[in-house]
Parts: structure tokens; sequence; C-alpha cells
């Protein structure tokens, strides 16, 4: 038949040729016409919905980040010195550019960095007495905290699908879980009665060693029992709990007339998708059936617990999308995270975008701050950096937080290449252990 169908085309092309009427078409021309589908940004979908507020908590957060990358190189450096220029293995982890040095980031804090020539001519770094001070006070605090960051990592194997995570995965976590620094070699042995260690073909993961029924409880649970003065643990099931939403105060002028993003708020889709029932993120997932509401409102609920274990409440898109496969969550989260703006807010400064759990900030602030943001916070009037944000509202690659840090002006540009650089390997001097790269963040937001 298709080989008729074939003579049928050529003869009809052959005909027309033979009167004067010869076009050349493709077949799939000759068919209806069919438009492309074009996935839209996340920069061109939510550009309109950005909140000044966190934007300058990314902006903050962005040069806390790099800051802690040096200071962590450093304290791995016998007497916590270094030669100045073996620090510029830090720059991709920097995301600085040439002419931009690491030096040149390291002389802009005199209060936390000290430099110095020796009489070879050899230019030395090192951490200043405040900051040697602040080391000690993070080795303290990150101890304090273990037994939280362990319950935290606990709960995270109990919500995966095969209650184990590769511990690479878990090392994205580790500054914004509060996880010590020796947490790969010595930290992962310190809970045997909570998890393990189990290597495998593919490389080492955390186990599951016991289930903790008390720990199966979402942090909106513990909150509404908290104020229902309820304290009984029921086992994780279905849950019918609002998510806390909290919107700017022009958020309806970001709304108007803008097609399903405005009709999404206003006909009451927002109370409609609240009143779901959605599967806890510590129960079991069969049955679900991906696309549906109770599927994407069971992911809502994993991302929520998720952020809600993070010091900071925020965390870079990337180390979320990780985790798909393991917590049973869309292919297309992004898209998700964006919808459910109000719960959750997507900042995209730099090159990686950052996913705020909104009801957690009062404005640039943590509602709640552990002592470990308190000491960042102090770590960070080390530098000097008091949040001038000139070009808040061009979203590009560059920001004036990296221009403040490394003294240039208004023209310095900088290719932020990551952010949240993890730490270095431990048992090296200075190696590079950061993030794995992802791949760009559109691969996951196409429509």
């Amino acid at each position: 038949m298709h080989a008729t169908c074939s003579r049928n085309y050529l003869s009809e092309l052959l005909r027309c040729r033979g009167q004067g009427q010869w076009q050349c078409q493709c077949p799939y021309q000759l068919s209806p016409a069919r438009g492309m589908t074009r996935g839209r940004s996340v920069k061109d979908r939510s550009k309109k919905k950005r909140v000044h507020a966190l934007e300058v908590a990314t902006e903050r957060w962005k040069v806390l980040s790099k800051v802690l990358t040096v200071v962590d190189a450093l304290k791995k450096e016998e007497e916590h010195v270094t030669p100045l220029k073996r620090l510029e293995i830090l720059r991709p982890q920097l995301g600085l550019v040439k002419p931009h040095k690491v030096a040149h980031f390291v002389r802009r804090s005199p209060h936390l960095f000290e430099v110095c020539r020796d009489s070879r001519g050899v230019m030395w770094a090192g951490l200043s007495p405040q900051a040697e001070a602040l080391v000690e006070e993070e080795a303290r605090l990150l101890e304090e905290h273990s037994p939280t960051a362990a319950q935290y990592v606990t709960r995270m194997l109990m919500m995966s699908v095969d209650r184990r995570l590769a511990v690479d995965k878990i090392a994205h976590f580790r500054r914004d879980m509060g996880l010590p620094h020796d947490f790969r070699t010595r930290w992962v042995h310190m809970f045997p009665e909570q998890f393990r260690l189990v290597r495998l073909e593919d490389g080492e993961y955390l186990e599951l060693v016991s289930w903790n029924p008390n720990w199966a409880v979402t942090e909106l649970e513990k909150k509404a029992a908290a104020s229902a003065g309820d304290a009984n643990a029921s086992p994780p099931g279905e849950l019918s709990l609002p998510f806390p939403m909290k919107f700017p105060p022009n958020f309806t002028s970001y709304y108007r007339f803008r097609g399903k993003a405005h009709h999404y708020v206003k006909t009451g889709n927002t109370e409609q998708f609240q009143k779901i029932t959605y599967l806890s993120p510590y129960a079991e997932t069969k049955g679900l059936t991906p696309g549906s509401p109770e599927f994407d409102k069971r992911a809502v609920a994993v991302m929520h617990e998720i952020l809600s274990f993070m010091l900071e409440k925020r965390l870079v898109t990337d180390h979320l999308t990780h985790f798909r496969r393991e917590f049973v969550m869309p292919q297309k989260l992004m898209r998700l995270l964006l919808k459910h703006y109000g719960i959750f807010y997507v900042s995209e400064r730099g090159k990686r975008f950052s996913v705020f759990l909104t009801e957690a900030y009062d404005g640039t602030e943590l509602i709640e701050k552990c002592p470990l943001v308190r000491w960042r916070e102090k770590l960070l009037q080390l530098t000097g950096y008091r949040g001038r944000m000139k070009n808040l509202g061009k979203f590009d690659a560059s920001s004036d937080s990296e221009d403040y840090l490394l003294g240039g002006g208004d023209d310095a540009v900088l290719d932020i290449e990551s952010e949240n650089s993890d730490d270095i390997l431990d048992g090296c001097s200075i190696s590079d252990d950061s993030e794995m790269d992802l791949g760009d963040t559109n691969e996951f937001c196409r429509d």
C-alpha cells in the first residue's frame, strides 16, 4: 500500500512538472500545516512575578556561598594559610572570569582574610583573628546541630522510594542542611541506629536502618497538631492540610490580564487545589497516576518538606530536580514550582535558579533563624557587604553583589557559573569537589 501511495505521489509530481506547474514541495508541506510547539523559558514565565525582598535575599546568600568556599579551602590548610596563587584553583567555584582573580576577591574582605608577602616575595593568604574565632564557633554549632541534621537525613531516607540515597547527592545539601565538613568520612558512621553506609556498583549510599514513626510526620502536620494541642502522631496516609501561601502586596497587579495565570488564581483553582487530599510524603506511592492532581499535590508536599529541612528554607533548583526518581516527583518539576507561586518562589538570579519556601520569610529575612544562620550573618558582616542593589531589576548572570566583592564598578561583569559551591574533598588541601554539572535548568522547564 505504501508503494502504491508513493507511485501515485510521484506520478502527480511528474504530471505537474509536465504542465509547467512544478513546485518543490516536501511531503510534510502536502499535509495540513502544524504549528511548532515552543517552550517558554522560566524567565519569560516568571518575570512578572518577581519579589524584590526575596531577590535581595538571593543576592546576599550568593555572596555568602562564595565567601564560605574560600573559608572552607583555608580551613583545610595547615595553620589555615596557603599561597595566594594556589587559591586560583577556586576560580570555577567562585564563578570568576578573567580579568578577575581570587586574589581580588580575598583582598576585598580584609576583616575576614589576611594577605602578606614572605621574604621570597610569595604572597600568602590566611584567616584573620576574627575569622579564626568564627571557625571555632562554627565547629561547635555544627556539632550541636548534628542530631537535628541526622534526623532530617533519616526523614529524607524515609521519603525515598528505596529507603536509600546516594552520598554524592546528599553532599549537595551539606551546607543547606548544616552537615559537618567531615560528613563523608566520619559523620555518616555516627548514627548507626538510624542509617548505614553501603557500597553498591554505582557508588556509596546511605540506607535507612530503622523506621521511626514519630518522624513520619510532616512539618505541616506538626504545626497543625501544635495549634490544636494534639500530640498523637498518626501513621502516614492521606492528608488534607492546606499549604500556607504568601503573596507580595502588589500580587493582583502581577496577574492582571495574564491569561492562564490570571485564570488559575482568579477562578478559584487555588482553593480547589488546596482542597485536594494527597498522600503524605512518607506514605507508599503505589496507585498514583503521574500528572494527576493527587500526584502533583504530593510532589508539592515533598518539596515543601525538603525545603523545611534546610537552614535557610531555600535550595538551588538543580538539587531538587536531581531527586525526581528517588522522591517520585514530576519530570517538569520547574513548571510545578512556578505554578504554585505563593507556596514557592523561584529566583532567577545567576545561571542557577533558587527556590524559596515563601511562608518562612518576612521580607528579606527568615522568620525563624537557627544558630547556624545567625553565624553566617556574622561571617557576612566581616566581608563589609551591606546588600547594595543597584541593578536588581536586571535579571542576568551578573549582579551588583559580586561587583562589590571584587572592587568593580558598574561596568564590572561576572559570569556566575555556580551558586552554593560545595565543600572541598576531605583529606585534600585544595581540590575541586563542587556540585556536579547538572546541565541547563531549562532542560526541566520545557512546556
